[in-house]
């Protein structure tokens, strides 16, 4: 079944109401997406909408923190800046945006930028693409601390409900944790479908140790 118009929702966070006008009438000409929410602080719920697109600089704050926090959650969020410097890229990135968009890249890449974090699939505009080349450690996709821990455990052989307690988080934001992963390699030209994949991406970029994951004890162990 094909999604329903406007099922797709989208909250926008700005301080320059002119800037949430004009993404509002780019994503209305996208028969999916609905704008749910407008405003101009980050914070913000997670889960507000399937996809959060945030300006980095709010009233003279860089808010990659709050990506952090939003991304922690499960929010999926699309960092949205006129500053394009690399370590503001990287930055974004690391802190778990699923992807980055210049303010100055146009309607054509938010858009497919929206889809793409909605579907969990991978888009580097250009401007995120020309940083990545630039960087030295570019093969290697930057994982948050979040989803390195979520894959550690998911390695060892625990179900996504067992990992998803012991992080005190629900399944579903495990869920996200374990594709985003798969949207960063996938990013950098390294895809990785299967766990078999995952598995042995993290291996080769020293993230997880063989020894992690054949020393797993179950928590469950004693418990009468």
């Amino acid at each position: 079944m094909a999604p329903a118009p406007g099922s797709l929702t989208v909250a926008v966070v700005d301080d320059h109401p002119v800037v949430i006008e004009g993404i509002q009438t780019w994503l209305s000409e996208e028969p999916l997406v609905s704008v749910r929410h407008t405003g101009e602080s980050s914070d913000v719920a997670p889960g507000i909408a399937d996809v959060l697109v945030l300006d980095l600089n709010l009233h003279g704050r860089l808010v990659v923190d709050d990506i952090a926090k939003l991304a922690a959650a499960g929010q999926r969020v699309i960092a949205f800046s006129q500053f394009t410097e690399q370590r503001v890229v990287l930055e974004s990135l690391e802190a778990g945006a699923c992807e980055f968009v210049a303010k100055n890249e146009g309607r054509a890449h938010l858009v497919n930028a929206v889809l793409a974090a909605a579907g969990d699939r991978p888009y580097v505009t250009p401007t995120a693409a020309g940083v990545l080349v630039g960087d030295r450690g570019a093969n290697r996709p930057r994982l948050s601390a979040q989803e390195r821990t979520a894959l550690l455990w998911w390695f060892q052989s625990m179900s996504k409900a067992s990992v998803a307690r012991r992080m005190g988080v629900s399944v579903h934001t495990v869920d996200i944790y374990i594709r985003r992963a798969r949207v960063k390699y996938a990013q950098v030209g390294r895809s990785a479908p299967t766990k078999a994949d995952m598995l042995a991406r993290a291996i080769e970029d020293g993230l997880v140790r063989p020894d992690d994951i054949t020393g797993y004890e179950s928590a469950a162990v004693g418990v009468g």
